[in-house]
């Protein structure tokens, strides 16, 4: 049986009320993770659209033969789609429930709830004159209320936006601490909860990215030929959060979280800039105490921090230069621990693909007027900026390991026959043993300097920099020193530079020179996992072949992942003891020293010794074919490692695969009903407000937003199976019904303004 791993890295877009749709699509998607967590740990199914997603998961294990997890590891999120963000994350880290969030959207994302206390109308004489305005808005034959909502709730939709209207124009009219209380109250909900089991499998770690923008800007130190440096005033913030994939799961603290979700949603004009000030104040009326506030503030505002003003720092809404934060997802790529084959997607959702969120007249014929010119250009041009660059980055990134791969098979016969030659052909007919694995190890990482020539001196520099700049990045961690890591860079170079290691000559790093032995031994980390990664994908072809008995090739893998699993734990902070935090902390006066504490605490070589006895009793269990395969890839991965590593940049490449990237969308998900966002979704109305001003809205979008998510997510795992053992097309069709059917089912009695919608769907489905 195959094993695979969907992987969703999640990027959720800003969209003001359409936050209501956007978190039905990702309760479903907790749906299925819950449902993929349930199938793997054997568990009874549950009802909802989470029985189907199981029975969908076993039929594609019975019939195709692949066991398929589904997880969600990273999540970016902007504005609306950073609060959707940060409640998925948490729900998947703590295993508890998302009705909470839900709660909040149905019952407490209303303009009436959200308004500021000083700035709701007082009596119906308030700003009188602003009556008619609003009487014009609501009841004008063929408006926006008389043609778009049910006349049950045209009453509603009316008074609530007189009184908004009536409100204090001039000022942001819904109330900061009112929503930091909102959001309090969720996450106290939540917190409360009893705790199931994370939704990601042990070591896998969570990362959370929600956008910000700093209002003001912070000073930005760039550094030129000349001047030498120059300062540039920075708006974009990312608040990362991340569990480590530690046994004890914890992205952050109630405080914590609340300071992202109120900071990314604090849409210009419509909330106040958030401070930490407010957040402060408020949690001192709840008696909440924020005991790490000092380590968060001097994490997520190191510039403000500094400087003493991040308390008073105004920050505004994540999606003003960043509504599609594709960039910190991409990024957190490169530390993604692979358990096993892995099919990585990007999956974005985007309520309401091209239509803006201010739309400032409708004809795009005629040049742009003043005021729409100004607004547009402060407003609409940035956070609606097509997504072109990202999925270029993601495209070349795909590119990349293609070409890595046509490499690898192309050099594959002339690294066999000489690694064949070397060692002779008496070499694969014997059983592997620890120690013949280490000796024949060091043989061929020889044989490869000598066979590489003049290539092998630009390839040993760029493996020498990835080293610097992991062990940079390691001490940098340990110290909380980010800030200083090109100071740690420098200061590694200046020590490795006395070890006569940083020539630019081959021979200074090559197998004759004793203390670029010792280095690379004590520290070249990435290197091992290169190798191991590439035993994986060796592995998998040999699985793909089908001619190996499958508890041989588990056990392979096994091995392999338990030995990874060794170098991987070496590059967390959490690995480390308190001597080790303060021999990183002295880096910068005394790097010598603290890579010497480094070295003696990751202990590579007992690594290399244990790994190597796991990988010996795994392949002495292969076929005599199958494992002198497995030992070319081993023996013969210095080879290949000189000729992949420059076109990698010397990086690394945890999955070995290309990155797909799919979209969930109201035009992406017309089975219920064509016309995508204009045909479903009532929070497009008011310039994307709609939602705010009736409960009916709110569960209209919701009610989509489940449904769409759960036809989306069916095709997205169908993807996952080669196109020759796919579903039939009427298979397809009824997991859908049948999903839709379980949607409506659980959402009946809560959603109890749109009975009727219900009914019409339930005909729509068939």
């Amino acid at each position: 049986m195959r094993e695979k791993e969907l992987r969703l890295a999640l990027v959720c877009y800003g969209g003001i009320s359409l936050a209501i749709y956007m978190h039905g699509i990702t309760k479903e998607i907790w749906r299925l993770l819950r449902a993929s967590r349930a199938f793997h740990d054997d568990l009874a199914p549950t009802d909802t659209s989470q029985r189907l997603y199981r029975e969908l998961l076993e039929k594609i294990e019975r019939d195709c033969d692949v066991k398929l997890r589904a997880m969600v590891d990273i999540i970016a999120g902007a504005s609306a789609g950073g609060i959707n963000g940060v409640f998925l994350a948490e729900a998947i880290a703590s295993g508890k429930s998302l009705d909470p969030l839900t709660r909040l959207w149905l019952e407490k994302a209303d303009v009436d709830i959200l308004l500021a206390p000083d700035k709701r109308p007082i009596s119906r004489f308030t700003k009188f004159w602003a009556t008619p305005i609003a009487w014009a808005v609501a009841r004008r034959r063929g408006g926006t209320v008389a043609t778009t909502v049910d006349p049950a709730a045209q009453d509603e939709v009316s008074a609530k936006l007189s009184r908004f209207v009536r409100a204090k124009w001039f000022q942001p009219p819904f109330g900061g601490e009112g929503f930091t209380n909102l959001a309090l109250d969720a996450l106290e909900s939540m917190e409360t909860m009893a705790a199931g089991q994370p939704l990601l499998p042990d070591g896998q770690p969570l990362d959370l990215f929600v956008t910000v923008t700093d209002f003001h800007g912070h000073p930005q130190k760039l550094r030129l030929n000349s001047p030498p440096e120059i300062i540039e005033t920075e708006h974009r913030l990312t608040l990362s959060f991340t569990d480590h994939g530690s046994e004890d799961r914890k992205l952050g603290s109630i405080a914590e979280l609340a300071f992202a979700v109120r900071a990314t949603a604090s849409f210009p004009g419509a909330f106040p800039p958030f401070t930490v000030l407010e957040l402060d104040k408020v949690l001192e009326q709840r008696g909440i105490a924020w005991p790490g506030r000092t380590d968060f503030l001097k994490r997520v505002l190191p510039k403000q921090f500094a400087a003493g003003t991040a308390e008073t720092t105004a920050l505004i809404d994540g999606s003003v230069l960043a509504n599609a934060p594709f960039g910190p997802a991409i990024d957190a790529l490169r530390d993604r621990p692979a358990h096993r084959e892995v099919d990585r997607r990007f999956v974005y959702i985007d309520p309401k693909p091209g239509i803006r969120s201010i739309r400032m007249g409708e004809n795009s014929d005629e040049p742009p007027g003043f005021f729409r010119a100004i607004f547009g250009a402060l407003s609409d041009i940035p956070r609606e900026q097509p997504i072109r660059d990202n999925l270029e980055a993601i495209e070349r990134h795909s590119r990349r390991i293609m070409r890595m791969r046509r490499i690898v098979e192309a050099i594959r016969p002339q690294v066999e026959t000489a690694i064949a030659d070397d060692f002779g052909r008496t070499l694969f007919l014997n059983r592997p043993t620890p120690q013949r694995l280490a000796g024949w190890r060091a043989k061929a990482q020889n044989f490869a300097v000598k066979e590489a020539g003049y290539a092998y001196g630009s390839y040993a520099q760029l493996k020498l920099s990835g080293i610097v700049e992991e062990l940079a990045e390691i001490l940098s961690d340990l110290a909380d020193e980010d800030a200083r890591s090109r100071d740690m860079r420098r200061a590694i170079w200046l020590e490795i530079g006395k070890k006569g290691l940083g020539k630019a000559d081959a021979a200074a790093l090559d197998g004759n020179n004793d203390e670029a032995v010792s280095f690379f031994r004590e520290h070249d980390l990435l290197f091992r996992t290169r190798r191991l990664r590439f035993l994986l994908r060796a592995l998998h072809q040999i699985e793909e072949s089908g001619q190996c008995d499958p508890e041989a090739i588990n056990a392979a893998r096994d091995a392999i992942y338990d030995t990874l699993g060794d170098y991987l734990d070496r590059e967390r902070p959490e690995y480390y003891d308190d001597a080790m935090v303060d021999a990183a902390r002295n880096a910068f006066a005394e790097p010598g020293i603290a890579l010497e504490r480094l070295a003696e605490a990751r202990d590579l070589q007992a690594a290399d010794t244990r790994g190597e006895e796991l990988l010996a009793g795994a392949l002495a269990t292969l076929p005599k074919a199958e494992r002198r395969t497995m030992l070319f890839a081993y023996l013969g991965f210095p080879f290949y490692d000189v000729a992949t590593l420059p076109l990698l940049q010397g990086e690394g490449l945890d999955e070995f695969d290309p990155v797909k990237v799919d979209r969930i969308a109201p035009e992406d998900a017309q089975s219920i009903r064509e016309g995508g966002a204009e045909a479903t979704l009532k929070g497009l109305e008011f310039n994307s407000f709609g939602a705010f001003f009736s409960r009916s809205y709110r569960e209209n979008d919701f009610l989509w937003g489940r449904l769409h998510g759960a036809e989306r997510l069916i095709d997205i795992l169908l993807s996952t199976i080669p196109e020759k053992e796919s579903l039939s097309e009427l298979d397809v069709a009824e997991f859908k019904k049948r999903a839709f059917r379980a949607v409506l089912e659980e959402e009946r009695p809560r959603l109890t303004h749109i009975q009727s919608l219900m009914d019409q769907i339930e005909d729509e489905i068939g």
